[in-house]
């Protein structure tokens, strides 16, 4: 799968932009606070009607504009694809393919796969259970439709039940309600978990070896799945702490609570591994996971990397290089230097100025 265009009107801080793409490395450079990212950020929106940096749509729309639009044009197995999106203040967003509208986002699955590596993730190892749980609910919501619809029902369900055990301190006579939203959230939540798992399995399989090669052998690396509760006994838990839970007025059992964990040479590096470990862990998590969309999909995903390499040392930066030369990638950074007599060829180089971009 490749990108061929894009096109933005009234997005972050382009007015409007309309841009081609090679197949190979797209290169965009500029002082920061440009637009740089803001490209990437519409081609990530525009394949997973997700933003990485956002919950809030309308964010995403121009300073004093009441709405935006993308358009996307790809290319899968010899065959077209064009993705609109129409975002407004106030209404939900409208997403459209080849034209004709889907009612829901999780339609758009499986047509393409986008894998962002920021700065921000080379984080996500020492940073709280949050993010790694974001990373794992971005990546399973490219994969598997049915999670897409679990995670959605499991937040809604999620935040019903809190709301109610907040309401009961002075509407008790509803506490026979709270069975309803206890059932509900077992049957999403149990698929979230059943999801996880097997996810995280093969993850850890993939990992391995990248890791590996990354460290030189010196470094054997395991990711381990957390689990909040189990699936089987989710329902049970989940009833035995309805007390604490009245008295938190919050839910304490749930795959909201889920964590992954990642060991080198049987050490827990979240809490005790160097920053190069954990930065050597991150790195191999994202060709991990490139890996595991390409065995799943049987696709090849188009990579995003937002200012990373900087972030990087040399070894790391080879690294991560050599294991992308086949695929589309987009690239932010301020300055040529670092890829000129690279091991990456880059095929088009954009320059970014005041939200306009130009041929470099």
């Amino acid at each position: 799968m490749y990108i061929n265009t894009l096109k933005l009107e009234q997005f972050r801080n382009y007015d409007g932009l309309e841009l081609s793409f090679s197949k190979g490395a797209n290169l965009f450079y500029g002082d920061n606070a440009q637009g740089k990212t803001n490209i990437l950020e519409a081609i990530y929106f525009c394949g997973t009607t997700r933003s990485h940096r956002t919950t809030r749509d309308r964010e995403m729309i121009r300073f004093g504009s009441e709405e935006s639009h993308l358009r996307m044009d790809l290319s899968k197995q010899e065959i077209d694809y064009r993705i609109d999106l129409h975002l407004k203040k106030a209404k939900a967003k409208g997403i459209a393919i080849n034209g004709v509208p889907i009612r829901k986002a999780q339609d758009l699955i499986g047509l393409g796969h986008f894998i962002f590596f920021s700065p921000e993730d080379l984080g996500i190892i020492k940073n709280g259970p949050s993010e790694r749980r974001r990373f794992l609910d971005m990546e399973l919501c490219q994969l598997d439709q049915v999670y897409v619809s679990a995670l959605s029902g499991y937040g809604k369900v999620l935040l019903q039940r809190n709301k109610l055990l907040k309401d009961l301190s002075f509407r008790p006579q509803d506490i026979d309600t709270l069975d309803i939203w206890d059932e509900q959230l077992v049957r999403y939540g149990s698929s979230l978990i059943h999801a996880r798992e097997k996810f995280v399995k093969k993850l850890g399989e993939i990992i391995l070896p990248i890791h590996e090669k990354l460290s030189g052998g010196r470094e054997q690396i395991c990711v381990g799945y957390e689990k909040n509760v189990s699936e089987d006994a989710f329902r049970d838990t989940l009833a035995a702490s309805r007390d604490r839970d009245l008295y938190l007025k919050s839910t304490e059992t749930g795959p909201h609570r889920d964590d992954l964990s990642f060991t080198v040479n049987g050490i827990d590096i979240r809490h005790y591994g160097s920053q190069g470990q954990q930065r050597s862990c991150a790195l191999s998590l994202k060709l991990a996971e490139i890996e595991l969309v390409r065995e799943v999909s049987q696709d090849t995903p188009v990579l995003l990397l937002d200012d990373v390499l900087s972030e990087l040392d040399t070894n790391r930066q080879h690294s991560l290089l050599d294991s992308i030369s086949r695929i589309q990638t987009f690239i932010t950074c301020t300055g040529l230097e670092e890829y000129e007599n690279g091991p990456m060829q880059i095929e088009r180089i954009f320059q970014v100025k005041d939200g306009k971009v130009s041929r470099g």
